[in-house]
């Protein structure tokens, strides 16, 4: 059963007083975006546990910021934003412990697949994730939220408040790019 975050990270608001007005304007708001931020924080880092810090470090932001953000009608797409953007240098940074794991488990003699399939297991995952991280901002985020987060493209136009157009060539300009890129994958599949 999926906690609400808005349940556990929204009880205290204290670390930046606000206005009472403002205080509840943004309540209000979070109330509405209860699970977006760990959503996206999911589908980027596929970790529960990561991504609940990750969205809760992003509802902390939010709050900080919440008072001087211009348009206030567009928190939901600048918390998407910024749950991407957190969620991104998490991952980053968790990479090189990954990279030590991954060597840790193909050296390891007790795994059951050989050595070279755990190493091409690896190296295939790394290579994707390093592409999709190559797209611009804009075409990663749609790519994470579609593909990755299984989110229709009506639904990815509504959190990104983006028309449906937009994100449907977004989408297929990702997956062109991703394509390009990952070419030596569908090329070695051929010839195994």
């Amino acid at each position: 059963s999926e906690v609400l975050l808005d349940d556990a990270i929204a009880v205290g608001w204290v670390a930046v007083s606000l206005d009472p007005a403002l205080e509840a304007e943004f309540e209000e708001r979070v109330a509405d975006s209860s699970t977006l931020a760990f959503r996206v924080a999911l589908g980027v880092l596929r970790h529960r546990e990561d991504a609940e810090d990750v969205a809760q470090d992003a509802f902390l932001r939010a709050q900080r910021a919440f008072a001087s953000l211009r348009d206030r009608d567009r928190f939901r797409a600048w918390l998407v934003r910024t749950a991407f953007r957190l969620a991104l240098d998490r991952r980053r940074g968790d990479r090189r412990r990954a990279h030590r794991e991954d060597v840790v488990a193909i050296e390891s003699p007790a795994r059951a697949e050989s050595v070279e399939d755990a190493a091409a297991r690896a190296e295939v995952r790394a290579r994707v994730s390093e592409a999709v991280d190559a797209l611009p901002e804009k075409l990663r985020i749609v790519t994470v939220l579609a593909a990755i987060q299984e989110h229709d493209v009506a639904s990815v136009a509504r959190l990104l408040e983006l028309p449906e157009g937009t994100v449907k060539s977004r989408l297929h300009l990702a997956r062109k790019a991703l394509a390009e890129r990952l070419r030596w994958l569908v090329s070695d599949t051929a010839t195994r």
